[in-house]
């Protein structure tokens, strides 16, 4: 168990991934397309398929972002203040996508925590500090049910497509589990 503190952020660039609008990254995350708009421009949760780039442009929004956007929508939900997210989010940025599954963010409404086991959640609560938790895992589910059913793009060509035809990190990790 530790808590979280800032670290570098790093932008993953183009990659083969699909993206997905911010329409749809909207939908998925459960979000306003203000509160988008505004992370994307200050940096919060920027997209890493395809950034802005000029009035017009579209903005491309992978798996693992819209994942980031509705772990940061729970946590405003709750009353954590958009520095302790800032920080929150720079430390999941440096996160493998397999440990993120199996990460609980614990908060008493001032810091954050990450918890990687029953008993980091445990000792947490005993100490009197944990008052709320975000199972990722969870949330990484309820994102790939959304998404599932939602339109991506081809960061190469433009070309339409779901998630379930798709050769993203959702794709790859069905294909995986067997699904």
């Amino acid at each position: 168990m530790s808590e979280m503190e800032s670290g570098s952020s790093s932008s993953s660039g183009f990659t083969s991934e699909i993206g997905y609008r911010g329409a749809t990254a909207c939908v998925a995350a459960g979000i306003t397309y203000r509160q988008l708009d505004y992370w994307a421009r200050t940096g919060l949760v920027e997209p890493s398929i395809q950034p802005a780039s000029g009035s017009g442009s579209q903005r491309l929004y992978g798996f693992r972002d819209i994942l980031v956007l509705k772990i940061v929508k729970r946590l405003l939900d709750t009353g954590v203040s958009l520095q302790n997210i800032r920080s929150a989010v720079d430390h999941l940025r440096i996160r493998g996508v397999s440990d993120l599954e199996r990460i609980t963010l614990m908060s008493d409404g001032a810091s954050i925590y990450e918890c990687s086991s029953a008993d980091d959640i445990i000792d947490l609560l005993q100490g009197g500090q944990g008052v709320f938790g975000i199972a990722i895992g969870r949330v990484w589910s309820e994102v790939e049910g959304t998404l599932a059913t939602l339109q991506g793009e081809s960061a190469h060509d433009g070309s339409l497509t779901t998630s379930g035809a798709s050769n993203d990190e959702l794709a790859q990790r069905r294909k995986r589990k067997g699904a």
